[in-house]
C-alpha cells in the first residue's frame, strides 16, 4: 500500500481528503428529487474540459447510465449499477480493458461517479426471495443526482464561454479585413506615409493569434487592430486634406466655386473669378455638354457614397469629390482612367459615376475597365449618367417593404410637381 493511502469502503484506490468530502457531501441526506439521467449526462458533456474528462470517458458514463433501468435518477431508488467490465466495454464500443478502467477512474476522480465495492471486489447484487434487490455493488451514481444543478451551472459558463469565443473571433475576422483594405487603397494610390511598415505591424498583429487562441488573446489583438485600424483612418484624413483632394484632381478643385450649392457650375457666360493666383494661371478645363444632377439626387440613388467621405457623411460636393477618390483607390482604378473620365464627363458626373460604380460592384468585374467605357461613350455623346441614377432608385424603390411605398410615391410626385420638367434642365 502506498504511503498516506488507506483503504475504505469507498473503494480500493488511494483516498485522498478531497475525494473523501466529495463522497461524504453526497452521502449526506437531502431534499427529495428527481432528474432526467440523460439531461445531466449532456450537462457533464458540455462541462467535460472543465470536469478534467475525456471522450473515451464519457463514452463509459454513457455506458454505465445504460445499465440502470429507469429514465429519472430518485433519491428513493437504487442509484448503483453492477456491470462486469466485458459488459461495459462492449457497450461502450469495444473499448480495452485496461482503458476501460483508466476511464473509470477518472470518473469517479471527477466525483461523477462513487466506487461501491463488495468485500471480495466484485460486482453484483443480493436479491432476497421475492426477487427483490437489496444490496448491490458496483458504481453508484447518487453524484448525478447530488450534483445535477452544479454540472448544469458548468454547462452554461462552457456555451457562454463559446459564444463569448465565437463573438471574438468574428470581431478579428473583421478587424484584420479593414485593416488590410485601409493599407491596400494607401499603397495602391501611392499614399506618401511608412505603409510598408504598418503593413508588417499588420502582419504580427494577425499572425499572433493562432486557432487555438485563448479568449483573453483574441480580445487583446481585436483591441490592437482596432487601434491600428483608427491611426490609419487618421492618417489618410490628412493626407486628402492636406492634398486638397490629391494632384490628380486639380482640375475638380477648381470648378468648386460655391460649396454650398448643389451645382457648382455658373452660366457659361458668366466670367469666373479665380480665388488666387495660382489658379488664375491655370489652363481652362475642354468645355462638358454633360448635365449635372443635384447632389441630394445623387446620394439618395447612391447612399453608400457617403461612409468613405470625411468623417464618414458627405455634405457637400467636395465631400463626394473625397469620397471618390476613396472609392477609386479601392475599386482599383488608376488615376488617368479617373482623370480622362472627369475631362470628358465634368467633375461633378465623374464623382457621380464613381458612386454608382461602388453602388453596383459586385456585378462589375473590372471597376477601372467599365469606367474606361463610360468615358468613351460620354466623348462620343452617347453616355449620360441620368439613366444610371434612375435605375439605381428603381432598384431601390422596389426593395423597400410594399408599407413604404405609398410615402415615398406622394413623395416623388410632390418633388416633380415642385421642380422644372428634366427636359428643362437638360
Amino acid at each position: 500500500m502506498e504511503r498516506g493511502s488507506v483503504t475504505t469502503p469507498f473503494g480500493r484506490r488511494p483516498m485522498t481528503l478531497a475525494l473523501l468530502k466529495g463522497q461524504l457531501d453526497i452521502s449526506r441526506p437531502s431534499t427529495q428529487r428527481t432528474v432526467d439521467k440523460w439531461h445531466v449526462f449532456r450537462d457533464v458533456s458540455e462541462a467535460r474540459g472543465m470536469l478534467g474528462l475525456g471522450d473515451r470517458a464519457l463514452a463509459v458514463l454513457h455506458a454505465l447510465l445504460s445499465f440502470y433501468p429507469e429514465q429519472q435518477l430518485s433519491e428513493g431508488g437504487r442509484l448503483v449499477v453492477f456491470p462486469s467490465n466485458a459488459q461495459l466495454s462492449i457497450r461502450a464500443h469495444g473499448i480495452a480493458g485496461s482503458t476501460l478502467r483508466r476511464h473509470l477512474a477518472a470518473l469517479v476522480d471527477a466525483g461523477v461517479v462513487i466506487r461501491k465495492d463488495s468485500p471480495n471486489g466484485k460486482r453484483f447484487a443480493r436479491k432476497d426471495s421475492r426477487g427483490a434487490i437489496e444490496q448491490a455493488y458496483g458504481f453508484s451514481l447518487a453524484p448525478l443526482l447530488a450534483r445535477a444543478d452544479e454540472f448544469a451551472q458548468l454547462a452554461q459558463r462552457v456555451v457562454a464561454e463559446r459564444q463569448r469565443l465565437r463573438l471574438l473571433r468574428e470581431r478579428f475576422s473583421l478587424a484584420r479585413r479593414d485593416v488590410a483594405k485601409l493599407i491596400s487603397a494607401a499603397i495602391t494610390a501611392e499614399t506618401p506615409g511608412e505603409w510598408h511598415a504598418l503593413e508588417q505591424q499588420y502582419a504580427t498583429l494577425s499572425s499572433a493569434v493562432g486557432r487555438t487562441a485563448s479568449a483573453e488573446e483574441l480580445d487583446a489583438a481585436v483591441h490592437a487592430l482596432d487601434e491600428l485600424r483608427i491611426h490609419l483612418v487618421k492618417l489618410l484624413e490628412i493626407h486628402l486634406n492636406s492634398q486638397d483632394l490629391g494632384a490628380d484632381d486639380r482640375q475638380i478643385e477648381r470648378h468648386i466655386e460655391n460649396p454650398e450649392s448643389d451645382s457648382i457650375y455658373e452660366s457659361e457666360q458668366a466670367q469666373e473669378t479665380p480665388r488666387d493666383e495660382k489658379l488664375a494661371h491655370l489652363p481652362s478645363p475642354a468645355p462638358v455638354n454633360q448635365a449635372v444632377f443635384p447632389l441630394g439626387l445623387v446620394l439618395k440613388a447612391c447612399p453608400d457614397i457617403a461612409m468613405y467621405g470625411p468623417g464618414g457623411t458627405v455634405c457637400g460636393w467636395r465631400d463626394l469629390f473625397s469620397a471618390a477618390i476613396v472609392v477609386r483607390s479601392m475599386l482599383g482604378v488608376s488615376p488617368s482612367v479617373y482623370q480622362d473620365a472627369c475631362e470628358a464627363m465634368g467633375p461633378e458626373n465623374a464623382a457621380t459615376v464613381m458612386a454608382c460604380i461602388l453602388e453596383r460592384a459586385g456585378h462589375i468585374s473590372t471597376a477601372g475597365g467599365y469606367l474606361r467605357d463610360l468615358t468613351a461613350k460620354a466623348r462620343n455623346g452617347v453616355f449620360s449618367v441620368g439613366p444610371m441614377l434612375s435605375a439605381l432608385i428603381k432598384t431601390r424603390h422596389e426593395a423597400q417593404p410594399r408599407g413604404e411605398e405609398v410615402p415615398v410615391r406622394a413623395k416623388q410626385q410632390a418633388e416633380k410637381r415642385s421642380s422644372p420638367p428634366l427636359a428643362d434642365r437638360l
